[in-house]
């Protein structure tokens, strides 16, 4: 069976509200059968969806039970925690959070910092190099996908190293054997993939929701445990490599390894902004180095999907640079293993459309100009033609548009309103006329003068001056209690009438009917005749249940009396006549 991807849609809780597709920086949803799917070769796994969610129907794949298998088939299996753990623990202290993955089960925890130490100590020694190059880091899987995918003329500029998280798996085998567990824990959903593209390296990657969702079910308080001396990071604590999860803590790291005084070096956080960073970087041309740090997340990891608060960033930035304490030597990296990558841009289908079959699609949706053209968004689309290419690669539903489908239901209502043969009104809080049919017209208005060119729907007349029982469409503004079947008096003849509430003290509808029509009155009778055949039916079977006879010659007599009132009888007995 195929592994489910690492976001996916919990189809019963997509309340089709387009917030995902608007959030999206790279629109990598698709609509189809009204719910929102990610579509995963156009996603970059910035888990932004997820977030901004408000129905929780974007899921991250719970990768928790094979974490806990990995437990059971592997004799010492690690922990790799994320730097940002400072700030997502915040009231716990490192030991106590050490003493309770012990408690789950691991051998023993490392900083993945480390590893960030290590891919520090490679791009020094690149920027030692030739002068005029132009380095964008590696660190942030997200920021590497986007690139590869969104703007692959830039794959060229990323450093061939491996990510923070890939290089300490490295350094975690080299140390304590090929055949040890690895798990990682952070705030990020992208390191998913990089345990399915180097499952030689990383086993499984874990946010750090899962890690406390894993920790309440197994019942530790890590709150109340007590650390002992051998609740320390393995192999040793790391040191300039923990300002990584901060924007330009990388940076950092790479100058505390050696200084560099002729490197310029930048740091963009954001996918909108890192797009906006490395458009026409060809055209730059330094003499000399030039090293880009690029993080996904606004402000680093540290506000990471998975982070419990997207917020307070100066905060979390503070506690992470006290926890580094760069002050410090940097590591020894004497002992470094090689952590070499190469990256290609990933090819993406994509298709483009001519103005015309643009033009051709809106035209569906009743845009026949470009003045037509809205752009509200609420397709979740910047602009129409943006939902029209959309809708053509498959990605997007015509109902999507909202104005197309308000135009649709107002056409339907009134092309509704206009057949019915009885009487429609609608009438606002003052008794104002909003909409009104030709049978409304033609019942109340007639020979009054108030139906003119310019205002054949009586918009905005009163109905006072044209319906003496106005006071029941009061009555319902003022109570919100709906008047149903009820039958009113009006010139010679008897109104049968329905008023209620479109919005609760605010709009009113009614539908009356004349049922001394000929027309009507033939239904009349029908509908009652009706009534009486249910009534005598059950009466008639219950007496031939007590004397043994069947009851299917009183059906077939009452039947006949309402075939006899039938339209269709009618009807064929006055042409008979003529």
């Amino acid at each position: 069976m195929a592994r489910m991807t690492p976001i996916y849609t919990a189809q019963t809780e997509c309340q089709d509200c387009r917030k995902c597709i608007r959030e999206c920086p790279v629109k990598a949803v698709k609509v189809a059968r009204g719910y929102a799917s990610v579509i995963s070769n156009l996603c970059i796994l910035c888990g932004h969806c997820v977030a901004v969610c408000p129905h929780g129907a974007k899921k991250v794949r719970d990768d928790i039970p094979e974490a806990k298998h990995l437990l059971k088939s592997k004799t010492q299996v690690i922990a790799s925690l994320a730097p940002s753990f400072i700030s997502e623990f915040s009231t716990l202290r490192p030991g106590q959070l050490i003493a309770a993955l012990k408690r789950l089960g691991f051998y023993g925890v490392s900083e993945t910092a480390l590893g960030a130490q290590q891919v520090s100590a490679n791009i020094s020694a690149c920027l030692k190099q030739d002068s005029g190059n132009i380095l964008v880091s590696t660190a942030c899987p997200t920021a590497v996908s986007y690139i590869r995918k969104y703007l692959p003329e830039s794959t060229k500029h990323l450093t061939s190293l491996l990510s923070p998280l890939l290089a300490h798996c490295k350094m975690l085998r080299s140390e304590y054997g090929q055949g040890i567990g690895i798990v990682f824990f952070g705030p990020c959903i992208a390191k998913k993939l990089e345990a399915e593209a180097h499952p030689e390296l990383l086993d499984v990657a874990l946010t750090f929701d899962d890690l406390k969702h894993w920790l309440a079910d197994a019942r530790i308080q890590v709150e109340s445990l007590e650390e002992s001396t051998q609740d320390q990071f393995i192999p040793e604590s790391a040191h300039d490599g923990a300002l990584y999860p901060i924007e330009g803590g990388m940076i950092s790291s790479v100058q505390a390894t050696c200084a560099h005084n002729d490197v310029r070096f930048m740091a963009f956080s954001g996918v909108q902004n890192i797009e906006k960073a490395l458009r026409g970087l060809e055209e730059l041309h330094p003499d000399q180095n030039i090293f880009i740090e690029l993080l996904a997340c606004e402000g680093g990891c540290v506000n990471g999907p998975s982070a419990a608060i997207k917020s307070a960033s100066a905060l979390k930035r503070y506690q992470v640079i006290e926890y580094a304490q760069p002050h410090l030597p940097a590591a020894s990296h004497d002992n470094a293993v090689p952590i070499l990558e190469e990256y290609e841009p990933e090819s993406i289908p994509f298709s483009d459309h001519t103005d015309e079959e643009l033009s051709s699609m809106l035209r569906g949706v009743a845009m026949y100009s470009p003045e037509d053209e809205l752009n509200c968004g609420g397709c979740g689309y910047d602009s129409c033609r943006e939902f029209a290419r959309a809708f053509l690669g498959g990605k997007a539903e015509r109902n999507m548009c909202t104005a197309y489908m308000r135009k649709l239901a107002q056409k339907k209502a009134n092309a509704l309103m206009k057949k019915m043969p009885a009487a429609v009104v609608i009438v606002d809080a003052d008794l104002k006329i909003i909409e009104c049919n030709p049978s409304f017209i033609r019942l109340f208005a007639d020979g009054t003068g108030l139906a003119t060119e310019t205002n054949p729907g009586l918009e905005g007349v009163d109905l006072e001056e044209v319906a003496p029982f106005h006071s029941l469409f009061s009555s319902v503004l003022e109570t919100g209690i709906d008047i149903i079947d009820r039958d009113i008096r009006h010139r010679k003849g008897i109104l049968h009438a329905s008023i209620f509430s479109i919005e609760k003290n605010s709009l009113v509808g009614g539908i009356l009917e004349d049922i001394t029509e000929p027309a009507v009155r033939k239904e009349q009778i029908i509908k009652r005749a009706r009534q009486v055949i249910e009534q005598n039916l059950k009466t008639v079977q219950q007496i031939a249940f007590l004397i043994g006879e069947n009851a299917a010659e009183s059906e077939i007599t009452l039947n006949s009396i309402v075939e006899s009132f039938s339209p269709e009888d009618v009807e064929e007995k006055e042409e008979e006549n003529a």
